[in-house]
């Protein structure tokens, strides 16, 4: 199953370099699988193309400490932890500070977040772009998803992912009306809209 999934994101990744979700499911795939070199760079492409994903930088560092390069992981962390706080990504930041920790590093301490204040109304601070940004008008879905996904993203980034979502089924050859294709298509889409 590992294979088969590596070569469909492979595929994924090749048919579009600049597919950032591509990209970050090949990563992931392949550090599951012990092929961390591979991963490592698949997950540097990701950050190449969207440096706002902080479980991509927390994935990175995994895969260049498995394959013995810790000065780097250890810069990664520190990058990926600043960018997962503006964010407010808290799990990717806290796991980043934790890994920093154990590696003998003592994490940024962050005091501050954006105030109510600064967000004007109508506005969100994308969990996906981690700009503040004009929100959707409505929820996408009529569901607790559809509910989280309008609290915490922009409408541009919706925009983005109903684009990038296309590509998903295309290339995945995703039959919607199938309850399996459907979790992989909500899985991709999660994970696009970085809230996974």
């Amino acid at each position: 199953m590992t294979d088969a999934r590596i070569e469909q994101f492979r595929k994924m990744a090749n048919d579009d370099p600049n597919n950032e979700l591509g990209h970050f499911s090949l990563g992931r795939a392949l550090l599951e699988a012990g092929q961390c070199q591979e991963a490592a760079q698949s997950l540097q492409r990701v950050i190449a193309l969207n440096p706002n994903i902080g479980k991509a930088y927390q994935m990175l560092a995994d895969a260049q400490m498995k394959t013995g390069y810790r000065d780097l992981a250890i810069e990664t962390l520190k990058n990926g932890v600043v960018i997962a706080h503006k964010r407010g990504d808290l799990m990717p930041r806290n796991d980043m500070s934790k890994m920093l920790k154990e590696l003998g590093v003592e994490p940024p301490n962050f005091t501050s977040q954006l105030s109510a204040a600064e967000i004007g109304e109508g506005q969100i601070q994308c969990k996906r772009c981690g700009r503040v940004m004009p929100k959707m008008p409505n929820p996408p879905f009529r569901n607790e998803q559809g509910r989280m996904i309008h609290e915490k993203i922009c409408a541009e980034c919706w925009r983005e992912w109903i684009g990038m979502g296309t590509k998903v089924i295309n290339e995945l050859r995703l039959p919607l009306h199938d309850p399996q294709a459907q979790k992989i298509y909500d899985q991709h889409m999660m994970e696009f809209l970085n809230l996974r």
